[in-house]
């Protein structure tokens, strides 16, 4: 028996685009002569996924990975190629796939069902599991056309997990639910996991990627650009986006050291391969010390790193915000300062040819480990309304050593009172229980 669930070989998919309709109708009526325009949504893919894998699949929007799910799924034929799976599919497509609107939610359940190869008896005795993991009370006997996004995808990843898949196939479905519904639902991709079902993961979320997944591609333009770990498919995910100002590089061995501030101690070595900038500023200098203004990388847990970005604007610049991230391994983000949050605020305006120094402090209570910092310039609009004017991912390592001081990964402010008999308890009494 085979040990890989999913094998491509050299597969292709091409769509006939027509500038008119009647084109459409003309290629028919008259062969002879080709009236539509070739666009290639993938190119040459091969590919093989182990049995028991959680595989992530990233790429922007437009790279070709719909394409490539439907296809491993089913419900699309390459234009060339071989595609091998085995085992039983589930797939959690594009909202919408794979649902009659004008059926009700439990009519799309039976629907589904028997699509996927179960039979009356067998989804009847899974009816219930699926119906209290949707969790959409009497919604699951009105029509699906009536309900909300959040509804219809806990409904339709509620039958993608309960039809004992071999394969299951997730597509950036879980984004529209709450959070509550999607802790439910990592818990239960982890449950099947352990079973050994194979998942072909797909988010733009790529700390979720990093998480889920041992391995990945990262598709760009219908092609497989590489094939490695999450941390590294998440490096040239990102270098997709760099937006790279015309001669800003050139620009930048322009100036002289006259134009600098004069280099001090702290001074670190920052890693740029995870850089967006659309060329109107840039990070020239990144101090990591501590409160005295010593050169450290390495601290205690509970001590307070100091982190000074040394910023170039060209070109003037209205509403300048920045900010200092760290994240763990897995690309989640913990704790970090920002300007559009944190005093001082915003600087109204900064005149092209100005160089701002941006010092930001934050005690470490965190757990001891390594974690990766984020650092950026921004004009910022709204919280979620914003210019990235230099954006530097995985920057530099901060690495926290000691004893871990409270429970889960940042403290937080707060207290605890103990009530022993009606009574509160001081701190020997509780020693002593």
């Amino acid at each position: 028996m085979s040990d890989i669930a999913i094998s491509l070989n050299q597969v292709s998919k091409c769509f006939k685009r027509y500038a008119r309709p009647v084109d459409r109708l003309k290629e028919l009526l008259l062969p002879g002569k080709p009236r539509a325009e070739e666009f290639w949504a993938l190119r040459d893919i091969s590919l093989e996924i182990p049995k028991g894998e959680t595989f992530g699949l990233v790429g922007q929007n437009g790279s070709g990975k719909s394409t490539l799910l439907q296809i491993i799924a089913g419900t699309l034929q390459p234009s060339s190629g071989e595609v091998i799976t085995h085992g039983r599919i589930s797939a959690l497509l594009e909202l919408g796939s794979g649902f009659n609107p004008e059926f009700t939610g439990r009519q799309n359940v039976f629907f589904n069902g028997r699509i996927l190869g179960l039979s009356q008896a067998e989804i009847e005795a899974r009816f219930d599991d699926i119906a209290a993991f949707a969790d959409i009370g009497d919604f699951l006997d009105q029509p699906v056309k009536t309900y909300s996004s959040g509804m219809f995808v806990r409904l339709a990843f509620a039958v993608a997990i309960n039809v004992s898949p071999d394969i299951l196939i997730v597509d950036e479905a879980l984004a529209v639910g709450d959070i509550f519904f999607q802790a439910k639902c990592f818990r239960r991709i982890e449950a099947l996991q352990d079973r050994g079902v194979t998942i072909l993961f797909v988010s733009h979320d790529l700390g979720s990627v990093q998480n889920l997944c041992k391995e990945g591609i990262l598709l760009h333009h219908g092609q497989i650009l590489c094939r490695d770990e999450p941390s590294v498919i998440s490096s040239e995910y990102y270098k997709l986006f760099r937006v790279e100002h015309e001669k800003l590089h050139s620009s930048q061995t322009d100036y002289t050291a006259t134009h600098l501030p004069l280099v001090r101690e702290g001074l670190i070595e920052v890693t740029y391969d995870q850089r967006i900038s659309n060329g109107k500023a840039t990070i020239e200098q990144v101090y990591v010390t501590a409160l005295n203004d010593r050169p450290q990388k390495t601290f205690q847990v509970g001590e307070t790193v100091k982190v000074t970005l040394v910023t170039r604007f060209h070109e003037d610049c209205e509403k300048v915000s920045s900010c200092v991230g760290l994240r763990d391994r897995f690309g989640q983000s913990l704790v970090g300062k920002h300007t559009w949050y944190d005093h001082p605020g915003l600087i109204p305006k900064v005149k092209g040819g100005e160089v701002v120094e941006f010092e930001f402090t934050m005690q470490l209570d965190l757990h001891h480990g390594e974690y990766l910092a984020i650092i950026a310039v921004a004009s910022q609009r709204s919280e979620a309304d914003y210019d990235s004017l230099d954006i530097i991912q995985d920057a530099f390592v901060i690495t926290v050593a000691g004893e871990n001081r409270h429970w889960g990964m940042a403290k937080i402010a707060g207290s605890v009172n103990i009530y022993h008999h009606g009574q509160p308890l001081e701190v020997a009494e509780t020693a002593a229980l």
